[in-house]
């Protein structure tokens, strides 16, 4: 029997009563994401979203665990309504198809931002004890940030990393680590950007793909969101956004007042250190997972990469050598080429 039967077979007994259908429940399958996880609309009243999620592959525990903990703390999740440990079955709410990324436009933006900022300010309001989260700690930083030079540089640009190439690669990793460090913890999402937002229809923002949470930095989320990966905004705009926001959360009480300039380096090099990972994540769903809708995302991240990198002295090593020994490959690259972001 095939894992879609075996899934129809298990949301045909798992379906709870107040879901009722007019015959054997049928699933119709929705697009995924980056990971492992199959998605499909049952057609229920009202409708619900079957999960196969391949307990080889993804932590479901961790799912439903944090689901629960952002639920109490006031974060809209979906509800979970069963689950199958053992085949990595989920039945769960459906939030709709209102993702946040298509609302936005120029006339929209300041009004939708306001609203994922409220819902992020409420995820970071969630204690930290007792979460039960792991910690960003300095290791798992520099293991993210360590996909770029494997995947991105050796693996898609075909890169030959000379020791002194890995020796200021370390370097910048170390640095942006630190800086990481050095900030208030909160809870992170990890990827709390425009794709994993989404518009209810009771005007809520729902929040979808959560499991790999932790506890962490306190710009992290914030610039996942503001300096997406699949949007673009101008940085006046995007570092507006970030101190009117860091302002709210000192408010809260979430953290304390530091000065602008400290906030945005904190900021600034978050996203590097976010965007370097990325780099690395979206070349090895290409060439280890066959997804190739990433390569189209490549230059925009490369070009928020070089540009958090202008403003810092102590980084301008590490900008002279990307821009000598990595722009040339990536500007022969075919998905450069094509969705090259203008400056």
């Amino acid at each position: 029997m095939s894992d879609h039967q075996n899934l129809q077979q298990w949301v045909e007994r798992s379906l709870p009563r107040q879901f009722p259908t007019s015959a054997a429940p049928q699933l119709f399958p929705l697009s995924g994401d980056a990971g492992f996880r199959r998605y499909f609309r049952v057609n229920c009243a009202p409708s619900l979203l079957a999960v196969s999620a391949p307990p080889e592959h993804e932590n479901n525990e961790a799912f439903v665990r944090i689901a629960a903990l952002l639920k109490r703390g006031g974060v809209r999740t979906p509800r979970i309504y069963a689950i199958d440990y053992p085949q990595g079955f989920l039945l769960l709410e459906d939030f709709g198809d209102q993702l946040l990324l298509p609302l936005l436009s120029s006339e929209t933006a300041d009004r939708f931002y306001q609203k994922a900022e409220d819902t992020l300010l409420v995820l970071q309001g969630v204690p930290l004890a007792d979460s039960g989260l792991a910690i960003y700690d300095r290791q798992r930083l520099l293991d993210e940030m360590r996909l770029f030079p494997e995947w991105f540089l050796k693996q898609l640009l075909g890169l030959d990393i000379t020791t002194e190439d890995s020796r200021l690669i370390e370097q910048t990793f170390e640095q942006l680590a630190t800086s990481a460090l050095s900030q208030p913890e909160v809870i992170v999402h990890r990827d709390f950007h425009s794709r994993n937002l989404m518009l209810l229809a009771d005007g809520d923002m729902g929040v979808i793909d959560f499991q790999d949470a932790v506890r962490g930095p306190l710009t992290y989320d914030l610039v996942s969101l503001l300096r997406d990966c699949y949007i673009r905004w101008p940085a006046e705009y995007v570092s507006r956004r970030a101190l009117d926001y860091y302002r709210r959360v000192v408010a809260t009480g979430v953290a304390d007042t530091v000065p602008d300039s400290q906030f945005l380096r904190w900021f600034d090099l978050m996203g590097l250190q976010r965007h370097i990972k990325v780099l690395g994540v979206f070349a090895r769903l290409w060439l280890r997972d066959g997804k190739p809708g990433y390569l189209a995302d490549l230059p925009l991240v490369l070009h928020y990469t070089l540009e958090q990198l202008t403003p810092y002295p102590e980084l301008h090593d590490f900008k002279s050598w990307f821009e000598r020994r990595v722009m040339p490959l990536v500007q022969i690259q075919h998905w450069y080429q094509k969705n090259r972001p203008c400056r």
